[in-house]
């Protein structure tokens, strides 16, 4: 698990979904699945694309827009795309890479960040419980489709440890069971705070499935119907405190919709769940941006921050994946044939657009295969 592996950079895409419409037969709800391996894997030059750019020869999934930093969220999406592509050089690369750096917790989860400055090194040993699902996700996939123990058993140590350390009950006595974004931080006085764009709910069913950890699978059930009661005031927040009393504001976190929130109507999408409220939320302040703000998102930009009660635009970007998301979200509610996801890109595009929107690509070759970028 120490190999190296060279990576080539990548000739500029062209027409990488021509003759997509067959996949049609490929789609299915499994994303266990080979469903992009092997010759006729439509995105098999994205995946290439991704890997030139952002991952590293020793394993490193690196998010230069965050001082060049690896967390665990970088490394579990690049895991799980590799599992899904059925790459096993470039997972055997991220999964060493991460043992080795972040993976120095006391229990099984993974610390969060890891910076170069100063040679490398963890500032702060605290978790992400959404890079240790999505890390676990993939061992679970993987492991599963070769049978191979020594994943499904670090996989089951990481489900373990995130339910004892960052599951907890909804301090609003509703019986829910919420799923804390890190075992030490968000909790206090009674209340806690969470991040709504840190529950995949596939993942977590999957994942409870596979390890015997049924409280996981039940966070995804309830943390769905947060969100079915966040969606009635308008589209997701980054983050919602709940205490005693119910869900608040929270005074320390970002109640905008921003870059954290707009990963919730993906996930749902991606989870079976497209006719969910939130993600009409978030479809209905696109659409308004659109006819509203067009000096705004001129020259291709796309919204990437909202005030979530008036749904006025706060930030725009130059960066391509941020569009493939409400493209994703209109085609699926229009129910139309063709959409306008751009053609993917790694050029002029930071690791965290790029990354969401090769995911985008996958739930729409998954869910809704007719959406095909036109």
């Amino acid at each position: 698990m120490n190999r190296r592996m060279a990576l080539r950079q990548i000739a500029t895409l062209t027409s990488v979904f021509s003759g997509l419409l067959p996949l049609q037969a490929l789609a299915q709800s499994s994303t266990d699945a080979l469903l992009f391996s092997g010759p006729r894997n439509p995105l098999a030059a994205p995946w290439a694309s991704w890997k030139a750019a952002y991952l590293s020869a020793d394993g490193r999934v690196v998010d230069a827009m965050q001082q060049g930093a690896s967390h665990s969220e970088s490394q579990g999406y690049g895991l799980l795309l590799a599992a899904l592509f059925g790459d096993t050089a470039a997972f055997d690369l991220i999964f060493a890479w991460t043992e080795d750096n972040l993976a120095i917790r006391s229990d099984a989860l993974l610390a969060w960040r890891w910076l170069p400055a100063d040679n490398g090194g963890v500032p702060d040993l605290n978790n992400a419980s959404d890079g240790d699902l999505f890390y676990c996700w993939a061992l679970v996939i993987r492991g599963q489709r070769e049978g191979n123990v020594i994943m499904l058993d670090r996989a089951r140590a990481i489900a373990t440890d995130l339910v004892a350390k960052c599951v907890v009950p909804s301090p609003d006595n509703s019986g829910r069971s919420l799923m804390l974004p890190a075992a030490q931080g968000f909790s206090e006085n009674g209340a806690v705070d969470i991040n709504l764009s840190y529950y995949m709910p596939l993942a977590m069913r999957e994942v409870a499935l596979a390890t015997d950890t049924p409280l996981l699978s039940k966070c995804a059930g309830d943390g769905i119907e947060i969100m079915r009661m966040l969606a009635s005031e308008g589209p997701m927040p980054d983050w919602i405190g709940i205490g005693p009393n119910g869900l608040f504001v929270s005074a320390k976190q970002s109640d905008r919709n921003g870059y954290e929130a707009m990963r919730v109507a993906l996930f749902l999408i991606w989870s079976d769940n497209a006719d969910h409220p939130a993600v009409a939320a978030q479809l209905a302040v696109y659409r308004a941006a659109e006819t509203r703000d067009r000096a705004k998102l001129a020259g291709g930009k796309s919204v990437t921050v909202f005030d979530r009660r008036s749904g006025a635009v706060l930030e725009t970007s130059s960066h391509v994946g941020y569009g493939a998301l409400p493209a994703l979200m209109e085609c699926i509610k229009s129910k139309g044939i063709g959409s306008t996801i751009p053609f993917y890109r790694t050029t002029d595009q930071a690791y965290y657009p790029a990354t969401l929107h090769l995911m985008a690509l996958i739930v729409q070759i998954t869910a809704s295969p007719e959406c095909v970028p036109i």
